[in-house]
């Protein structure tokens, strides 16, 4: 489990990243780098984490004309990060220069590429809110639709809520990467997400890593709530 549980450090300042770290860098191999972090403190965020040993998970969603997501793909494979997302509505061309770009740099560098993680839906919309952005369509139907567009730019996985698991699983197979926010610990607060499961749930239907925050970031006892994951 120690290398299945992401954990997401949404914090703004690298003093609580760092108090984060010492908590639970024993425990957990792979640290979520969001948009508050990232945008709060660089690359030192990256760094940080590496300093301790771990993996990075870039959670910047990148959404761009495919020239732009080319570059930021370079970018991410040249910090080390173990893998990174981007916005599968962005279109199966700025995919695939997503790609392109972190391959080149990867073999420039001599290292592996990072996986590469397309979005679908986030976990904090329902079918309503999908409607107001002009989706008529369930959540796992457009869930389907993104993860197939994923599949076939060649992304390694997409990123999406324990709901969806199980049909993506039966459709695109077992090869196909599948990370599950929207996991919250039973009788902890939901916060804004709508479509959650617990982490045995989420696990069970096939998830292959899970990403936890703040009911564990901001828990009192963090590695007590973890362990009891």
């Amino acid at each position: 489990m120690k290398d299945k549980v992401i954990i997401a450090l949404d914090v703004n300042t690298l003093k609580e990243e760092e108090r984060l770290l010492d908590i639970l860098s024993s425990h957990i191999r792979i640290f979520k780098i969001g948009i508050e972090l990232f945008y709060s403190c660089g690359v030192k965020a990256v760094e940080l984490v590496k300093k301790y040993d771990k993996e990075v998970f870039l959670d910047l969603k990148f959404h761009d004309i495919p020239n732009t997501v080319y570059a930021a793909g370079k970018v991410a494979a040249k910090l080390g990060v173990f893998m990174f997302n981007v916005h599968v509505s962005g279109g199966i061309d700025m995919m695939k220069k997503a790609i392109e770009g972190a391959e080149e740099e990867s073999e420039k560098l001599g290292v592996a590429r990072p996986n590469i993680l397309g979005v679908t839906v986030l976990t904090s919309m329902d079918a309503e809110a999908l409607k107001k952005t002009g989706i008529d369509k369930l959540p796992e139907e457009q869930v389907m639709n993104l993860a197939r567009l994923a599949k076939e730019a060649g992304l390694d996985g997409v990123v999406a809520s324990p709901e969806e698991i199980v049909s993506i699983r039966k459709n695109i197979g077992k090869d196909f990467l599948i990370v599950t926010p929207g996991v919250r610990p039973e009788s902890s607060d939901v916060g804004d997400q709508k479509r959650i499961a617990s982490p045995q749930e989420a696990f069970a239907r096939g998830a292959d890593y899970i990403v936890i925050g703040r009911p564990i970031t901001k828990a009192k006892d963090p590695v007590k709530v973890l362990e009891s994951i």
